[in-house]
């Protein structure tokens, strides 16, 4: 006779950090491992990113079984990592929800859970706000723990060395786990990698940076030995002061797939959970994406001017200047997680002579604020700004749409703003930018695919501050810009309505605009973007300085953060999808 022993489940019975501090230590290994497979099940039907939670598996159950989450304050930089975080603080059941319309966020949120004492979703700002909790523990007499978590990508970011450089010469109660992977979404860049690398090698001449600031260091550790983490932590509890815990691990421990190709299964899709596999690729011809137009394009106009450069704030692959990269690699730089270093380097390079296409995503670009004013526009310089991942941009949520560019750059003299319509739109103010403009430009595109299949056509100069009138109507005049245009077109076709794609929010086409003004009694804006001080407040400042009395209604992004799902379904909750655009400009017909 033979006996069958099935082994009993952990995760399943496990709601909270108390319910995981009942285990003995000895069955963590098991638990890893059920979470590992847990978070890979629902990602490979759900979607989401990947490796960065299977990075950090034996950390995060280590941090909650050795810490007194949450009155210990455990801070996630960025987010990617944190789902096996959220599994193991009450969000099992529902995690199938996570990144969906209506369900659990992508990142920690501090509305979602007490577990989650930080909001993220750009990176390198746990330390600053552990370090701000410690300092407030400290001041009301609280004897807490404040755990920072950066991975080794976002510690070199210029804020995470601020609150570094802070944190050593507090008495702070502050533990910073440095989870070196060695990779971010793209691989780890620059000087302090390669320390990094010495460091785990063990042939690191020089003095230890982190001890250097202050720190007590400790490691580098195997990150997915569970008993030597958790032996570590509880050492580092009775530790006083700022304490700094090197870590190394596998983004993607556990998916064969997910540790060879870290970069494509950081956030891969779909796939096959029981092999890892990604589905095969259809062959039907689709037209590109954004970042491809801008990737191809700025090879071959760099391939015809030897002045042009590329640069991109760690995300070679995410905007496609990888393509540049791979064919003109002395002229393509990844310079990490560090936009403002991005964009004053820009403005350098174009005191030169040079003609620097700067590649960041609309939502990061919020990070180099000043950077664009002081540095750049006020001294006219011609850096060709690339806001990649404009208006919604789907399931990353609040965090990651783009839909304040508008307004930000709007006030801020000297600089053009331009929004393209289509693929080939894109192309050709690329093209038009490189020719010798003298002041800077903002091109903002969005996410995902156009919607054109034949888009590389000849290269055409496109006049600045000039917009194109797409249909005639005779009362209602539609103003957009951008490609929100699409659904315009769709909701009009049976409608006698103008439809203008005014391109240029700075510049306006102010010839046009009076001739608009003049010959239709109600003009509708549309823009992907922000209501309060977009493309739609600069038709109304238009307005009221020449005093015209036309019916003006202003469509756009309400004036809140709009949370994740589909951009489909995030369209129609804000009123932006064919089917409401039609009510509206119906009613007013």
């Amino acid at each position: 006779m033979y006996f069958c022993f099935v082994q009993k489940s952990l995760l399943q019975n496990i709601n909270s950090p108390e319910e995981l501090r009942l285990l003995k230590q000895k069955d963590l290994e098991q638990l890893a491992q059920e979470l590992r497979e847990f978070i890979i099940n629902i990602v490979a039907t759900k979607e989401g990113h990947l490796g960065a939670s299977l990075g950090v598996v034996e950390l995060t159950i280590a941090l909650h079984y050795v810490f007194n989450t949450p009155a210990d304050q455990l801070i996630w930089d960025v987010g990617h990592q944190a789902y096996g975080h959220k599994i193991l603080t009450g969000r099992q059941k529902n995690f199938h929800t996570n990144r969906q319309h209506g369900g659990l966020s992508g990142f920690p949120n501090r509305e979602e859970s007490e577990y989650d004492t930080f909001g993220v979703g750009h990176s390198s700002t746990s330390i600053s706000a552990a370090l701000g909790m410690a300092i407030a523990s400290h001041l009301k007499g609280e004897n807490k723990q404040h755990i920072a978590v950066i991975g080794d990508a976002s510690i070199a970011s210029g804020m995470a060395f601020e609150g570094l450089n802070h944190a050593g010469v507090t008495d702070a109660n502050l533990l910073v786990i440095l989870n070196d992977n060695a990779i971010g979404i793209d691989p780890s860049v620059g000087a302090l990698k390669q320390y990094l690398t010495n460091v785990k090698k063990g042939t690191q001449k020089q003095d230890n940076i982190f001890e250097a600031l202050n720190f007590d260091y400790s490691g580098p550790i195997d990150g997915h030995d569970i008993h030597t983490v958790i032996s570590e932590l509880e050492r580092l509890k009775t530790v006083k002061g700022p304490k700094l815990l090197h870590v190394i691990t596998t983004k993607g421990k556990g998916l064969k797939q997910a540790e060879t190709n870290q970069v494509k299964y950081h956030a891969p899709g779909k796939f096959d959970a029981k092999t890892g596999n990604l589905p095969v690729k259809s062959k039907t011809v689709q037209p590109p994406k954004y970042q491809d137009v801008f990737g191809y394009t700025i090879v071959e106009l760099a391939k015809q001017n030897k002045n042009i450069v590329g640069i991109t704030p760690a995300m070679p692959t995410g905007s496609s200047l990888k393509y540049m990269m791979t064919e003109i690699p002395n002229r393509a730089f990844d310079v990490g997680i560090a936009e403002q270093h991005a964009v004053t380097m820009a403005a350098g390079m174009a005191t030169q002579g040079l003609i620097p296409f700067c590649n960041i995503y609309s939502t990061f670009l919020q990070r180099a604020y000043d950077q664009i004013i002081h540095d750049v526009a006020l001294q006219k310089l011609p850096v060709i700004f690339c806001l990649d991942r404009s208006g919604l941009v789907g399931e990353d949520g609040a965090t990651h749409h783009g839909v304040f560019d508008l307004s930000y750059l709007r006030c801020i003299p000297n600089l053009i703003i331009f929004a393209p319509r289509n693929e080939m739109e894109l192309r050709n103010i690329m093209y038009t930018a490189q020719l010798g403009l003298k002041q800077p430009i903002a091109i903002r595109y969005p996410r995902g695919r156009g919607i054109t299949i034949e888009w590389k056509q000849p290269f055409s100069k496109i006049e600045i501050g000039k917009g194109v009138a797409l249909k005639k109507g005779k009362k209602l005049a539609v103003l957009s810009i951008g490609t929100i245009s699409k659904n315009i077109t769709k909701a009009i076709k049976n409608l006698d309505v103008s439809h203008y794609d005014m391109r240029f929010v700075k510049p306006l086409d102010e010839n046009l605009l009076h001739a608009i003004f003049k010959t239709h009694h109600t003009i509708v804006t549309v823009e992907d973007h922000a209501i309060k001080g977009g493309f739609g407040s600069a038709i109304l400042e238009f307005a009221s300085e020449n005093s015209y009395k036309n019916t003006i209604k202003n469509l756009g992004i309400p004036d809140a953060f709009i949370e994740h799902g589909s951009v489909n379904e995030l369209l129609e909750a804000v009123g932006l999808d064919v089917e409401s655009l039609i009510k509206v400009f119906s009613d007013f017909l």
